[in-house]
């Protein structure tokens, strides 16, 4: 028998749509505070925060965890998108700036469905030079995300996909390509989850961020929706009657992310299922907490 049965229960598994990408030198901070969305340089060593990437009209490019190491390092824990890709556009920005932008795949990124026995909160646990530990458990599910070498954990089809359903269920959105440059944070509803700054200086896409919070212009914002047959990410999700009830943003199996226009309530209360209201019958759900950092 197992020393630990909980270990043996929740084993980690290898988060395969995960890739890290590293920012490194003197001027790391001062490169991701200027280029990202939340404000890194309030960010203590040691602690990590929701953060992204906007385009100047304010749209989402790319979402991610930021992991601040040291003065000198910060981390990006980059879900679905091409990292590689990332870390090119990225580059056009650095100039003088003493950074040094690098994909590590060397460290993969593995995730348990079991709470850290390490970290809490936003604080993150042990040693870069070896592994680091970051909690992700929200109000329903304990979860540890782990940084280390390449081959240490196991594929797992089934725990990755209950992974990202986790993702969703909290309200944080798993962007594709087709969904990128798409949405504002607002409309993505990222204010849940601390993933944005309208205090901090400028950013590419602050102005429009900062207008739309203080002037109170968020018209549509994001919902969960249980689904009976699977939805697509980028389609309309129509109403019973038959109409435009907002847009997919998310899929993961039975569950779906959508934005939608104000809040969803009895009014909007589902698509009953019959071929004029499209087929797919579904009804919107309350995201869960305790996912913010």
């Amino acid at each position: 028998m197992p020393d630990n049965p909980q270990t043996a229960i929740a084993p980690w598994f290898r988060l395969s749509d995960h890739r890290l990408l590293s920012l490194e030198g003197r001027d790391a901070v001062a490169f991701a505070q200027a280029q990202t969305m939340n404000d890194v340089a309030a960010l203590e060593d040691g602690r990590w925060q929701w953060n992204g990437w906007l385009t100047a009209k304010g749209r989402v490019i790319v979402l991610f965890g930021l992991v601040r190491i040291a003065d000198d390092t910060v981390w990006l824990v980059v879900p679905d998108a091409d990292a590689d890709a990332l870390a090119d556009r990225l580059r056009r920005f650095v100039f003088r700036s003493k950074v040094a932008l690098a994909v590590r795949d060397d460290l993969a990124i593995a995730g348990r469905l079991r709470a850290s026995d390490l970290a809490s909160g936003n604080h993150w646990a042990g040693d870069p030079a070896t592994a680091i530990e970051l909690d992700l458990s929200g109000d329903r599910t304990g979860r540890s995300l782990r940084i280390g070498p390449a081959a240490a954990a196991a594929d797992d089809p089934a725990a990755l996909a209950a992974w990202r359903r986790e993702d969703l269920a909290h309200g944080w959105p798993r962007l594709d390509a087709a969904q990128s440059e798409q949405w504002t944070p607002q409309q993505l509803s990222l204010e849940r989850l601390q993933a944005f700054s309208v205090k901090k200086g400028c950013y590419p896409g602050q102005e429009i961020v900062a207008r739309t919070h203080f002037l109170g212009q968020a018209k549509r914002a994001l919902a969960l929706v249980h689904a009976d047959a699977s939805l697509v990410a980028g389609g309309p999700l129509v109403g019973a009657d038959g109409g435009d009830a907002g847009t997919v943003v998310s899929v993961a199996g039975e569950l779906a992310l959508a934005v939608v226009s104000g809040a969803p309530g009895a009014a909007a209360a589902g698509n009953d299922g019959s071929p004029a209201a499209g087929g797919a019958s579904w009804r919107y759900g309350t995201l869960l907490g305790g996912l913010a950092r």
